[in-house]
């Protein structure tokens, strides 16, 4: 009899299949729309404009008609995959990244493995947390790198980077793209209510470190036990033993300019608002720092950034892909009336029930709008009425909506960063999910239950 994930369809056919049912639903849902006003450059609901409209009734030649709408729409997304993934290729082929690594390996040496794992973890649930998270994209082949250094593999290396990253983003209590936005919506002041929030934040990041670690445990007694033994490590696996690794001049010069990349990113996205263009010009300015130290002719370092390339492309290929489906949900006129129907799926439940429903129904809307701003603008103005009405305070709902599309983030093929990171650790879908499942279900037990903790305590914007 075959397992559960033995029936999971690459996720290419998965994002096709959701193409295929978002134009169903132009025929199976009446179209619908909300009236929107700008608020800060952004089009936000108005609660209550609701309206039925004339269905668009798309022909089946819009489900490909859409692509490269989709892809134009994720065109910053999938730069900045390319962007990172070439600055990567460079700064690998320097040979700084494997020296850093196993220098730094040597010094912690064997008896120090979890508490590495535990803090790394810890260390990119940080980076999620305050700096986002395609802006951490260039972080993640360093966990890939360090996890072959120590004896694990490219799956514990997802873990370690794109689980913290993940959890880190998705239930930090300073997310300006989630909580800032959402709390902006419902007048509440920007971040107020955090320590809850940051109570669950390290709860949830204790449970993907402590995951990690039981993964690299039972990998190294049992190695056949692994979902990684089969994956193609090339580009990261160390090339001699640790104790060979020494830091050369070169080496602290290239961990000095990526460590003042890094500082400089982050004070441009906190002091100057950079996005993905800012950041992806970012690396490749440092890309061409890099090229300097290859010491290899224009034909090999040519090679080295279109085998880069190659190497992300699939991921960078699966966002633009995910796009489409919004694109064609859009154009159908349908996105607004599925908002409308879950929303009003909850009203006349308990207020218990009704919490616990709306975690449900953001998660659900985090499929079809992976963005976490774009998804609060579009739901957040029904949901804080709906929430009055249903005797909870607008603190829970923004909770309620957090913890919905964050926890959902962890196992979201339309959510781009996600396919993107794990592509960039080359790590398939169908075995990401085979890792993830039990933590995502202890996170969903432990968020139902900080939501249900807020509505007791009649959680306010303190």
């Amino acid at each position: 009899m075959k397992k559960w994930y033995e029936y999971i369809p690459h996720p290419v056919i998965i994002l096709f299949g959701m193409i295929v049912l978002a134009w169903l639903f132009t025929y199976m849902l009446p179209a619908g729309e909300f009236d929107r006003v700008e608020v800060d450059g952004k089009l936000k609901v108005v609660a209550g404009s609701f309206h039925f409209v004339e269905s668009a009734k798309l022909s089946p030649t819009v489900i490909f008609q859409s692509m490269p709408k989709g892809y134009k729409a994720a065109i910053e997304v999938i730069f900045i995959i390319v962007a990172s993934g070439i600055m990567f290729g460079v700064l690998n082929a320097t040979g700084a990244v494997e020296n850093v690594v196993g220098s730094f390996v040597k010094v912690l040496r064997q008896k120090n493995q979890s508490l590495l794992i535990a803090g790394m973890t810890f260390v990119y649930g940080v980076l999620g947390m305050f700096i986002g998270y395609e802006n951490n994209i260039a972080m993640i082949p360093i966990a890939a790198v360090l996890s072959l250094a120590i004896g694990g593999d490219l799956v514990l290396a997802t873990g370690i980077a794109v689980g913290g990253v993940t959890v880190g983003f998705g239930l930090s209590p300073f997310n300006p793209y989630t909580v800032g936005t959402a709390q902006r919506i419902a007048d509440l002041p920007l971040f107020s209510g955090a320590l809850l929030r940051i109570i669950l934040c390290v709860l949830g990041l204790i449970v993907m470190a402590w995951y990690n670690i039981s993964y690299f445990k039972k990998i190294k007694s049992t190695p056949e036990k692994g979902l990684g033994t089969d994956l193609d490590n090339s580009g990261f696996s160390l090339s001699k033993a640790i104790d060979q690794f020494r830091m050369g001049t070169k080496d602290w010069v290239i961990l000095l300019a990526f460590v003042a990349m890094l500082a400089i990113m982050i004070y441009g996205v906190f002091q100057y608002k950079w996005y993905l263009n800012d950041i992806s010009a970012l690396f490749l300015m440092l890309t061409v720092f890099l090229i300097f130290f290859l010491k290899k002719s224009n034909i090999e370092i040519g090679e080295i950034i279109l085998d880069s390339v190659a190497k992300v492309a699939p991921g960078a290929f699966m966002v633009g892909f995910a796009a489409t489906i919004r694109i064609v949900m859009e154009e159908g006129k349908v996105s607004d009336s599925i908002t409308f129907y879950l929303a009003n799926s909850l009203e006349g439940l308990p207020n218990y029930l009704s919490a616990v429903g709306m975690v449900a129904t953001q998660s659900l809307m985090n499929f079809m709008i992976p963005s976490g701003s774009g998804q609060a603008l579009a739901t957040m103005p029904i949901l804080i009425p709906l929430g009055e009405m249903l005797h909870l305070t607008k603190q829970t709902v923004v909770l309620a909506f957090q913890v919905g599309d964050g926890v959902s983030n962890l196992v979201n093929p339309t959510f781009g960063g996600l396919i993107a990171m794990i592509a960039i650790c080359r790590v398939p879908f169908e075995r990401w999910l085979r890792f993830i499942a039990p933590v995502v279900a202890i996170l969903v037990a432990l968020t139902v239950i900080f939501v249900i903790i807020s509505v007791m305590i009649n959680y306010g914007p303190a």
